[in-house]
């Protein structure tokens, strides 16, 4: 009797819905779809130019108050032991500490050194950006020490621990440099090797080429050069595999006499494995120029000695001083990477031919 009485309020029911779906036969039946779909493209073509408009709004700055210059120039800073004595190679701890304040409070930003290269600079707008490299492998670059407890630790005085402790408190600074490793143990500490090489990449950092026996290049040839470069590409392929170590720091700032020899210092091959460099350093004394720049060239990049010892006025704090009252030209970002934006005076300092850039030229207000 209940499947009965069951049956039949569900073929009433059924019945009823049937006839309320029913469609006026003088009806297109796609009227209303159309009509939603119309409407959806509306609004989703208003919500698409909102987005846009939101855009457009964060990108713009005022000009005469960020007075962006990125026909400026950039700091490439050289560092290479982190350790006590203060020396004319070595920074102490608490300088380096300083060193990253300083930069922090005069408006300076980290950006990666292949961003400064290919000219991807994403620096908040009315900042300016700076590279971190360091040369050699140090240990005391990244150090490993038991704690208290016989846990192996970081050791906090060791640059890698410093950058990131000063990022962690300072998050708008942000955790960029390169370090340049010769082959054999990076950092020391044999055991260790993959531990930090994986550790600095996972960090956003990067490792660079600093070449395998630390060699002057004045004459080494072809084969030799393809070696030096070629071996370290595969001791850090051989622990990270698809890592692309595409930056040389020259030892000595040494090039081949010859100078047809030179170009295997930006590419080449070594056993059938290629290597290219989008940015080769010299020792050099000073700024180099805005990736923008007609002069810009990547395989001759200048760096600067972050020292305070025998720096004989070229030395970091000398090169901000300059850069701040006038002497050098200061980079000042847009905060835009796809936007090249210079005051009217500066025009002819861009290079015209950047690919996927649009260049902004303003009037400065006097």
């Amino acid at each position: 009797m209940k499947k009965s009485i069951k049956f039949t309020i569900i073929l009433f029911l059924s019945v009823f819905l049937i006839g309320c779906m029913t469609v006026d036969s003088n009806e297109d039946p796609t009227e209303n779809v159309s009509g939603q779909e119309d409407q959806i493209q509306e609004d989703n073509e208003d919500e698409a130019l909102e987005d846009q408009e939101e855009i457009e709004e964060i990108k713009e700055i005022d000009l005469q108050v960020v007075q962006p210059n990125e026909a400026g120039q950039i700091m490439v800073l050289m560092y290479h032991h982190i350790r006590e004595p203060e020396g004319e190679w070595s920074r102490t701890p608490d300088n380096f500490r300083k060193d990253l304040l300083v930069l922090y409070e005069e408006g300076y930003r980290p950006i990666s050194l292949e961003d400064y290269a290919t000219g991807n600079i994403t620096t908040e707008a009315g900042y300016t950006p700076v590279v971190l490299t360091f040369d050699d492998g140090n240990d005391n670059n990244f150090n490993m020490i038991e704690d208290g407890d016989g846990q192996w630790v970081i050791d906090p005085n060791s640059a890698v621990a410093i950058l990131v402790d000063f990022h962690e408190q300072y998050p708008d600074f942000p955790l960029e440099a390169t370090f340049f490793i010769n082959g054999g143990s990076p950092f020391g500490q044999s055991e260790f090797v993959e531990y930090k090489l994986n550790y600095i990449v996972e960090k956003g950092m990067d490792i660079g080429n600093h070449t395998n026996t630390h060699i002057n290049f004045t004459n080494a040839n072809a084969e030799k050069i393809q070696e030096e470069l070629g071996r370290i590409n595969e001791m850090v392929n051989n622990i990270i595999p698809d890592y692309e170590v595409n930056t040389l720091a020259l030892p000595f700032g040494s090039k081949p006499k010859d100078e047809a020899l030179r170009k295997y210092l930006v590419e080449g091959t070594y056993q059938g494995n290629p290597y290219k460099h989008v940015a080769v350093l010299e020792v050099g004394w000073d700024p180099y120029h805005s990736p923008y720049h007609e002069s810009f060239n990547g395989a001759t990049i200048h760096r600067i000695r972050a020292s305070e010892t025998k720096v004989d006025g070229v030395g970091m704090y000398d090169w901000m001083k300059a850069l701040d009252q006038g002497g050098r030209l200061r980079y000042i970002s847009d905060g835009d990477p796809n936007v090249v934006t210079v005051p009217k005076a500066y025009e002819d300092r861009i290079s015209h031919e950047l690919e996927g850039k649009e260049i902004r030229i303003y009037e400065l207000n006097e």
